[in-house]
């Protein structure tokens, strides 16, 4: 007896609708992409229940005559490949001819279509079958309407998760789409509100400001790097402008949007030091590329992709975000909350939208229904009530004049408790000449606040500088150079270092022993799975030798490689924060004016190694709104 069949197409549709449609979000991305490659530059998206009960989705794309309307729900038609060498060409976001019959599969499918040249055709499914035919309007586009999704495959609804976060689910693919394509006009409504609208104007940063709101999109930054192979462009935040996890790192290639943990690891390496420990930055990064030197085809929703020059793409985009930020001063601005209430009037996204002018008020919640992160993604209205800032404003604080040279020198308490060669040279002393850009305007310190804030001020307002983070910047990039610039040269232990390791690391400890004895660290065998250090490189911070040796251990355990560039890193942070003074240590005068001339010296003066803000700058605007001279 024979015990292999052919499965029938409507049971391998729905297996095929168990990889690529996993809940509602999935066929509005299926749907949405078909459009765009159909030339659409209008998709509306109509739900009901969050779609679980109705999906409509309308284009104004070229639309299909009815040959090709029923053909394209057979399973794996399409329009967009024809040979096996135009797998390796793919700038589509469809391909792979599933959507449609998957979704068919499950569920009660109605399509619209026409080319505009003649009435358009009507097809009913459902379950996958085709129940009716008919004529219908000469609209131009594709109207398909998905009712009763899953009704008959009922396990898959118990994996549903609650209204709002099946919504949530939507608005993110329509978020991604319209960054995507912001030449598209995109409307999304649900249950007859609409909950999101983009102009299709082709603006970038006009749509993350209908996304994320307007004071998000003012401190963006756009990037721009070319190679041979890659164009990179975008926007990133600003280091202030934080988010808990990487989901909001868009990483768009050839139209696409994709996840790939590379790309969003030379992004983490652009940011370096700028952000806090945990938290991870917004970026929407446009990447074209040759289609050859990617591979879409590797996963069922088209979410992940290959690259055959990784090491080269990751290298443009650290470099593009470092260029990137050398441009920009990044001294956070205090931004007094506003907690009138806005008036309920609508606004259009073009009139309000003005990165101009400033400040900006309030935005106008819409619908209350909950989705991730609400108070990021809620507002596409704004209400542009608030003045314009037109007028000259008086001085809020006189400015003091700054201490001479010789004051400057006099100021040797600062540094009193620390090694004079810890120290970098002060450009406050003498008439030492710098060549320094500096990115931050000169500070005149005018009082210490609990022995931990610099209070600083100038023309452009009042500054509050975190002492020991500033001194930290200033040591990290010193001793950052001086290890940098130290040869691997050993220093004996007077007492050797014993490490136990598992059979398992120790057999990985042997196989990369040439690599850690080519970096300067030597693992004697003392026992069957112990080994000692007798020596050590001489950069290592006095104090921590067993700590670095072994993260060094650790590295090869990980990675089968060590990272000396990291590792010296690590160290430079390490020591600049053990040797840095503390809060709760009061400075006089001049020791806070050497201290901010250091820092205006620093290559990046505005945060400490572990990425938390220096400064903070109250504008003399925000400062008379508070002491409500102006209204």
């Amino acid at each position: 007896m024979a015990l292999i069949h052919q499965m029938p197409d409507t049971l391998a549709n729905k297996i095929a609708a168990g990889e690529v449609v996993e809940r509602p979000s999935s066929v509005v991305k299926e749907l949405t992409e078909n459009s765009i490659d159909a030339g659409s530059t209008w998709v509306k998206v109509e739900l009901e229940e969050a779609g679980l009960q109705k999906i409509k989705i309308m284009d104004n794309g070229r639309g299909m005559d009815e040959e090709d309307a029923e053909r394209a729900f057979l399973r794996h038609a399409t329009s967009k490949i024809n040979d096996e060498g135009d797998l390796f060409r793919v700038r589509t976001l469809g391909f792979r001819g599933e959507a449609l019959a998957s979704i068919a599969a499950v569920s009660r499918l109605t399509l619209k279509t026409s080319t505009g040249e003649e009435a358009g055709t009507l097809l009913q499914l459902e379950g996958g079958v085709l129940k009716q035919k008919d004529k219908s309007d000469a609209r131009q586009g594709t109207e398909i309407t998905i009712d009763d999704l899953f009704f008959n495959t009922p396990a898959r609804l118990k994996y549903m998760k609650t209204i709002h976060t099946e919504l949530g689910h939507v608005t993110d693919v329509l978020n991604r789409m319209a960054l995507s394509y912001p030449s598209v006009r995109f409307e999304c409504w649900h249950n007859g509100k609409q909950l999101f609208q983009t102009s299709g104007r082709g603006d970038l940063l006009q749509v993350i400001a209908q996304i994320y709101g307007m004071n998000t999109a003012k401190k963006m930054i756009p990037i721009h790097n070319e190679t041979l192979d890659f164009t990179i462009s975008g926007y990133i935040a600003k280091p202030e402008i934080t988010r808990a996890s990487r989901n909001y790192i868009s990483t768009i290639i050839n139209g696409r949007y994709i996840r790939n943990m590379m790309v969003n690891r030379a992004v983490l390496e652009g940011y370096h030091t700028l952000l806090p420990i945990g938290r991870h930055p917004l970026v929407i990064l446009e990447i074209d590329m040759d289609p050859m030197l990617v591979d879409v085809n590797v996963h069922p929703a088209k979410l992940e992709v290959r690259f055959s020059k990784d090491k080269e793409l990751h290298e443009a985009i650290v470099e593009a975000v470092k260029r990137a930020f050398k441009q920009e001063t990044l001294i956070p601005q205090y931004e007094q909350p506003n907690k009138a209430k806005p008036k309920e009037k609508e606004v259009s996204v073009q009139e309000s939208f003005s990165l101009k002018s400033e400040p900006q008020s309030e935005r106008v919640p819409r619908d209350s229904v909950k989705q991730r992160d609400w108070s990021e993604q809620d507002a596409i209205i704004q209400d542009a009530q608030e003045r314009e800032r037109e007028e000259a404003l008086s001085h809020l604080l006189s400015v003091e004049p700054s201490p001479t040279p010789s004051q400057a020198a006099e100021s040797k308490q600062v540094y009193a408790h620390q090694d004079v060669e810890d120290h970098p040279p002060s450009t406050a002393e003498g008439n030492v000449t710098s060549s320094v850009v500096h990115r931050v305007p000169t500070m005149y310190p005018i009082g210490q606040l609990h022995g931990t804030y610099i209070l600083a001020q100038n023309e452009e307002g009042l500054y509050i500088i975190d002492q020991h983070a500033a001194q930290e910047r200033i040591k990290y990039e010193f001793f950052r150079d001086k290890l940098g610039a130290t040869a691997n040269e050993v220093q004996e232990l007077l007492i050797p270092i014993t490490f136990d390791l598992s059979k398992q690391e120790a057999l990985l400890i042997e196989e990369h022993k040439d690599e850690l004895e080519a970096v300067g660290l030597f693992l004697e065998p003392f026992g069957d799975k112990t080994y000692i250090v007798r020596n050590h490189p001489q950069w290592f911070p006095k104090g921590f030798e067993e700590e670095v040796i072994q993260e060094m251990i650790d590295q090869v355990l990980q990675d089968q490689k060590v990272n000396v560039t990291n590792l010296r890193e690590d160290a430079a942070i390490l020591m600049s924060c053990k040797r840095s003074i503390k809060a709760n240590h009061y400075l006089n005068h001049h020791d806070m004016a050497r201290l901010l001339n250091d820092l205006r010296d620093s290559e990046d003066p505005f945060t400490c190694p572990h990425g938390r803000p220096i400064i903070v700058h109250f504008s003399e605007y925000e400062m008379e709104k508070m002491f409500k001279r102006v209204m």
